[in-house]
Order: structure tokens, then sequence, then C-alpha cells
């Protein structure tokens, strides 16, 4: 029960991490195209300070880098110490602040500084903001966003289906799971090309990298960044080349190209991994464990020579015993004159 318990957090915690790291990854390529966007404006303002509230402080330069504030109390003197730390990709100040604190940090920031009031954010403020007295207001019925939005989410899911007999269930759920493999199929091409967009900066500057080079299948991670590969069908027992990652995942599991992947760096690379090297044999070890069988060869040979002494010791001891035998035989014999009498 405890492992059963355990695998089942374990594998909570896996998926937790993964949604995490493709969470972050979207995240700074949203907040990327985002700055890229602004980024003659920003400069044109000579950067913009986007939080201003003690102690905490966060603000953009014209090169599109942060700065940002962290205050503490310093054990020593026991006096609270500022320090200002420069933050210069959009993936570090996705690790150290919400997304959406950045983008309304940003449409504060412009607004203040353009002089105009706060944007509204409730049903008062809007009122207020579009000049209606709350007595003229309309009472949402028919149009309620969020019926809409309900009517939305209950749009997209399955209908449920009526089944007479096993056949029609089976021809039902062989339908379903051909669809549950395209979208898992779609999922997994997506999470290729968010892999590809995030490194296609680092991988230029190693170049081409092969992940696998066997005698049916060529996977390689070109220097832009994009996945390439050729596999040998078993029909045609033709070489198909794989160009786009929805080809990839027809034969490809992400898992498994991430993991290829990552052994082939620590190969190419062996100073990124040492704990990999760890566990493989050098030429010392190999010697030792040559050692040790060659010991264990000569233990082998002596425990023979000691069974075959052995042998000898108790097939002289067995002929001591017949000789001692015979003679207490002998002894034990009458002599001829005395048998006479």
């Amino acid at each position: 029960m405890d492992t059963s318990r355990n695998d089942l957090l374990g594998e909570i915690a896996g998926d937790a991490a993964l949604e995490r790291s493709d969470f972050i990854v979207q995240s700074t390529e949203q907040l990327r195209k985002f700055l890229n966007a602004n980024k003659e404006r920003i400069n044109e303002l000579g950067g913009l300070v986007l939080i201003d509230d003690d102690p905490d402080y966060l603000s953009i330069a014209p090169d599109l880098s942060f700065r940002s504030r962290t205050r503490y109390l310093d054990d020593l003197t026991g006096e609270w110490t500022s320090e200002t730390e420069v933050i210069e990709s959009a993936g570090e100040l996705i690790e150290l602040y919400n997304p959406a604190d950045i983008y309304s940090a940003f449409a504060e920031a412009a607004r203040e500084a353009a002089g105009l009031v706060a944007e509204p954010t409730a049903e008062a403020d809007l009122l207020d903001a579009a000049g209606i007295a709350p007595d003229e207001a309309v009472t949402i019925g028919a149009h309620d966003p969020y019926a809409a939005a309900a009517d939305e989410w209950a749009a997209t899911q399955p209908e449920p289906v009526e089944v007479d007999d096993d056949e029609l269930a089976a021809q039902r759920l062989y339908d379903l799971a051909l669809e549950f493999q395209e979208r898992s199929q779609r999922s997994e091409a997506r999470l290729l090309e968010q892999f590809e967009d995030a490194s296609s900066v680092l991988i230029a500057k190693i170049g081409d990298l092969i992940v696998n080079d066997d005698e049916d299948e060529r996977l390689t991670l070109t220097a832009s960044g994009e996945f390439r590969a050729e596999v040998l069908t078993e029909e045609e027992n033709e070489w198909r080349p794989l160009t786009t990652a929805e080809e990839l995942v027809e034969y490809y599991d992400p898992t498994d190209v991430f993991g290829d992947l990552a052994d082939a760096l620590a190969e190419a690379f062996p100073s990124i991994a040492p704990e990999i090297a760890a566990f493989e044999p050098g030429e010392g070890e190999a010697a030792e464990l040559e050692a040790d069988d060659e010991s264990d060869d000569d233990e082998d040979d002596e425990d023979d020579e000691d069974d075959e002494d052995d042998e000898d010791d108790d097939g002289d001891e067995k002929d001591a015993d017949d000789a001692a035998k015979a003679e207490e035989t002998d002894e034990s014999k009458p002599a001829e004159g005395d048998a006479a009498r």
C-alpha cells in the first residue's frame, strides 16, 4: 500500500514538474514577443519603472533588461540591506514574477506615466468611467457572459453515448481511442515545437548534434534548432525523411527524444554530466575487475588441489585401516599346534 501511494505521489510530482516547465517556456515566449513588439517604444521612453512599492522595485531599461531590488535583514548588523539585481532575460523574470503581475505592472506604469486615471477594476468604477448612473444600468439577463462561457465549455464536451450491445460499445471505444491518439500526437508535436523554439539559440552555438544513428533510424538536432530524422519503413523498406514535428511523433516519443538528446550531449561534453561518467568503469576499474577474476580462478584451483589432497589422504587412511584389520585377524587365529590340541 505504501509503495503504491508513493508511486502515485511520484507521478503527481513528475507531472507537476513537467507542467511547470511547459508553463515557464510558454510564458517566456509570450513575454519575449511582447517585449520585441514594444522594443522601440521602450527605447524611446528611455525605460520604464514598473513597480515602485518599498521594498518591491522593478524597472525595464532601454535594452530590455530589468532591474529588481531585494531587501533583507542582515543577521550580522541587524540592519535592513537593499540590493539591486540585473535580470537580463525574460526567462529569469518569469521565474521571479507572475506573468499576469508583469503585464499589469506595464499597463499601470504606462497609464500613470501618461497621466491617465487608473483602469476601472469593478462595476462601480466602470459605471463612473462611462458616465452612467447606477439607476441607468441594465440587468444582465439572457446575455449573461458567465452563462455564455458555460455554454461554450459544454459545447466542447463529448456528448453522452447510449449503447445497446457490446459491439456498438466497442466501435465507439475504437473511434474514441483513435480520436485521443490524434489529440495526443498534436500535443506531443506542440511540445517538440516549443522545445525547438527554446533551444534554437543554444544549439546554434554547438552546431548539428546527432542524437541517434542506428541501422534503421537517424535523428539530428540541427544548428537551426529543428529536429530532422530519417526512418527505415518496414512496409516499403525505404528511408522516409521526417521534417515536421507532426511526422516525428508518428515514430518518436518526445520523452525518448529528450532523454536520448541528454545522453548525446553528455557523451559529447562529459564535463556537463560527471555523475554519468562515474558509473562507467574506467581502465583502472577494468584492471581491478580482471584481477578479481584471476584471484577467483586461483582460489578455485587451490580448492581443486585441496580436494585432490583430501582424496589421497582418505585413500592412505583407508589402506592403513585395512592393514590394521588384517593384522588383528591374523592374531585372533589360533596357531596350528593349539588347534591340534
